[in-house]
């Protein structure tokens, strides 16, 4: 009759803590990607460049005047000198967090965001990481974005 009692527990147990283990995996995704824009606005280039693998690329998908899409390729070198140079305004990309998707050591997300340059609104678009579990937690090993002036997907 005890064993009856007992199913039910069980059966809970194995239901709801896939569910917790995702939660936190997708705390954790969110922590290291939010540590990139904070390291960002602080103009901290070793705090950017703790988030990324070695190898990370990066990309943006820039539409000339053509009307042509065209994906441009930065170094992540390039990008964390950028972003530790001196400069008067903060640059602050405000994002939300749209799909989170994790299968083991491997997380995809979307991100809508708003850059601004100090208070200034400079371009909208979305971000897409692709980031992978290490010993050393959460790396972001491809980010590619959209770049746009108008038609801006909600941040808030």
């Amino acid at each position: 009759m005890r064993i009856l009692y007992l199913i039910p527990f069980c059966l809970l147990l194995i239901c709801f803590s896939p569910v917790s283990a995702q939660t936190s995996g997708e705390e954790e995704v969110k922590s290291a990607i939010r540590q990139l824009f904070d390291g960002m606005r602080k103009g901290d280039s070793a705090m950017v460049k703790d988030v990324f693998d070695v190898k990370a690329v990066l990309q943006t998908i820039a539409q000339p005047s053509g009307g042509v899409a065209e994906v441009r390729t930065v170094s992540l070198e390039k990008f964390l000198t950028a972003v530790g140079a001196p400069h008067t305004d903060v640059w602050d990309e405000r994002i939300a967090f749209d799909k989170i998707l994790i299968d083991g050591d491997l997380a995809s997300v979307w991100t809508p965001y708003r850059f601004y340059v100090g208070d200034r609104f400079s371009h909208c678009g979305v971000n897409s990481f692709q980031l992978v579990k290490s010993q050393k937690g959460w790396k972001i090993v491809y980010l590619i974005d959209t770049r746009r002036k108008d038609n801006c997907l909600n941040t808030d």
